[in-house]
């Protein structure tokens, strides 16, 4: 994970103590009609303005006569509307403290849980989608289909009808509710788009969220809450801030909102609140690499990933809050499991005897009160259990993860550098007849040293080494390695120190020249890096529809409707068809005819259009290009 900024507000607001998203959400509700379009503007500048007491609570001056005081609780959360006071008249309706408020850094509605190591995943439709669908019209039909079936009545739903379904889908009623309410927020948080998008329509998305979670929807609170934190970095043009992912957030948002709302869903897609441990009893298991994690809400730490004697995937994870300092040094931090006298490092390259072992659903390993762990020695690469990783061609294993996952496991090959192209390793399995892959940095920032190992590998053509990572399968044939070690055997691969037990963990291990076969025998490459072949993704017209959609979240649905008065529409259409995409042709119209659309009343006057038709509209496009995204890159890694 990336560090983001928006999190806390940017660099100017860390000062300011988080607050609970229904605190903001009452504030700005309490405010006038007059007060809530001076919002905006008030909010910039509060967290510069922020002034530290000894006490510990934070103040904020306005003028001569009005301050805003912060006094968290012992948290650090400001979680009461009484621990945010002004000293104006208007107070406690007033723009000082609302704004104060907007400001600050949105916390996490309960304590979280250690975030899961890697990308986050592609949920939905496009997940359903899977690696085996087939591109094009097969693609287009499950995305469709599936968006489709979330939305019911092209007006949004409808409560009455939800309640009864909600019974066959294992919602309550207030469930059912809840969901309507945050998919009607989310939609005119859509068609108002990042311009219009400022803190009433954050704080309506904020209201709705809170109200997800007391009916037991934290799946939908937590999307909710990502689409607002983009929301505010995008505004605050923070330059940790993709609009990619926030036209991914929405996605997910709408997706999560609108089958809930349906009353079509079950209950797997409400979520989990926390994270449930059952007895895993005895395991014996084997370091592979250490990984990491940095979250956008200012966690930081490391996962140790360990697989089982019978295979299974496992992991150890110390995340805390201290951000990327504290996940580079967590790397060499001990093992808090049962009593366990080794650190990460050591549990990397050794392994664990546990008894009483508590395990998550996704594999984490809980550190119980009955845990006990003894250390034992570990197993190099392609021993042991280790050996199915790297038994079977990397096309072989991504087509055979599960459709629907968390995230991707890991998988391990060998390969021959290429060369270099921009940040990523052009890489060719050694297998016959493989396809040309990419390696991309892990974790791009700059302070850990992904991408500068990536970068002395890069310089090496013709190398071969031995890699395992995760593959990105938002991108075409692309491998993120997290360790990389020699090839057994191999007279041009890498010479790592023998403590390192084969293999070096690229986020904390810096490799150094002597690491690297001497001289430059034997190192010629067999390609050349410049004819790497095709992108599927960046050669297809998707990225026309892509541009479609992000333009909406950035310039809200009076952007969409200026690109369907232009000739942009019948060239997308064109070259969609052109391509087989008619499906992805089909949405992107009536995406674009939604948004254009004027109705009038009885009286023949100008009336709002519905902003669910059209949200409903652009999650169809959305559904439709993540799963055909998805099977274009299935299709690159065979």
């Amino acid at each position: 994970m990336s560090i983001d900024e928006s999190s806390t507000g940017g660099p100017g607001s860390v000062l300011l103590p988080a607050v609970a998203p229904e605190v903001l959400a009452e504030a700005v509700e309490s405010l006038s009609g007059r007060l809530r379009k001076k919002l905006d503007a008030a909010i910039e500048g509060c967290a510069a303005g922020a002034v530290r007491a000894a006490d510990g609570s934070v103040g904020v001056r306005f003028g001569e006569d009005a301050v805003v005081t912060l006094r968290p609780g012992p948290s650090g959360v400001v979680t009461e509307a009484d621990q945010a006071v002004c000293g104006c008249l208007l107070a406690p309706r007033c723009l000082h403290r609302a704004a104060v408020l907007g400001a600050s850094p949105i916390a996490d509605p309960q304590e979280p849980a250690p975030p899961a190591p890697g990308p986050d995943p592609v949920t939905g439709p496009a997940a359903a989608a899977g690696p085996g669908a087939a591109p094009g019209a097969s693609a287009a039909t499950t995305a469709t289909t599936a968006a489709r079936a979330a939305a019911g009545p092209a007006a949004g739903p409808a409560a009455g009808g939800a309640e009864g379904a909600a019974e066959g889908g294992g919602l309550t009623a207030a469930q059912v509710r809840a969901a309507a309410a945050l998919w009607g927020a989310a939609a005119e948080a859509l068609a108002a788009g990042v311009t219009a998008g400022g803190a009433v329509v954050q704080a309506e998305l904020l209201r709705a969220a809170h109200t997800a979670r007391i009916a037991g929807l934290p799946r939908a609170e937590a999307a909710a809450l990502r689409v607002v934190r983009g929301l505010r970095a995008a505004r605050d043009r923070s330059a940790a801030q993709r609009l990619a992912e926030l036209t991914g957030a929405f996605r997910e948002l709408l997706y999560t909102a609108g089958l809930l709302a349906s009353g079509a869903a079950g209950a797997g897609l409400t979520g989990a609140v926390r994270r449930s441990y059952e007895a895993g009893g005895s395991l014996r298991v084997y370091g592979l690499c250490r990984e990491p994690v940095l979250s956008a809400t200012g966690y930081g730490g490391v996962a140790t990933h360990l697989l089982g004697v019978d295979g299974a995937h496992y992991s150890v994870s110390d995340v805390r809050p201290g951000g990327l300092s504290r996940a580079r040094g967590a790397g060499a931090a001990s093992v808090a499991l049962g009593g366990a006298v080794l650190d990460h490092a050591g549990l990397a390259r050794g392994g664990l005897r546990v008894v009483g072992a508590t395990v998550s659903p996704e594999g984490r390993l809980g550190a119980g009160r009955g845990v006990r762990a003894t250390a034992v020695g570990g197993v190099a690469w392609g021993e042991g259990p280790t050996a199915a990783l790297f038994s079977r061609p990397a096309a072989e294993a991504v087509a055979a993860m599960p459709a629907e996952g968390a995230e991707p496991g890991l998988l391990g090959c060998d390969v021959r550098v290429v060369g270099a192209s921009g940040d990523h390793v052009l890489v060719r399995e050694l297998t016959p007849g493989a396809p040309l892959l990419r390696l991309a940095p892990a974790h791009p920032h700059p302070e850990l040293p992904h991408a500068a190992n990536l970068r002395r590998i890069a310089g090496h053509p013709g190398l071969v080494l031995r890699v395992l990572g995760r593959p990105d399968l938002d991108r075409a044939a692309t491998l993120r390695p997290l360790a990389a070690g020699p090839v057994p055997g191999a007279e041009h691969s890498l010479r790592l120190p023998p403590e390192w037990l084969g293999r070096a963990d690229l986020g904390y291990d810096r490799l150094q020249g002597a690491h690297f076969p001497g001289g430059a025998e034997g190192l010629v490459p067999q390609e050349s890096a410049p004819a790497a072949g095709a992108d599927p993704l960046a050669d297809s017209p998707l990225w026309r529809v892509r541009r479609l959609l992000e333009a909406g979240v950035a310039g809200g649905r009076r952007a969409v409707a200026e690109a369907a008065r232009g000739a942009e529409p019948a060239a997308l259409a064109a070259a969609l068809r052109r391509a087989g995409f008619g499906s992805a042709a089909e949405l992107a119209a009536a995406l674009t005819a939604e948004a254009d659309r004027r109705p009038r009343d009885a009286f023949g006057r100008l009336a709002d259009a519905s902003a669910e038709r059209y949200a409903w509209a652009w999650l169809a496009a959305a559904a439709h290009l993540a799963a055909a995204e998805r099977s274009l890159v299935a299709a690159s890694w065979a």
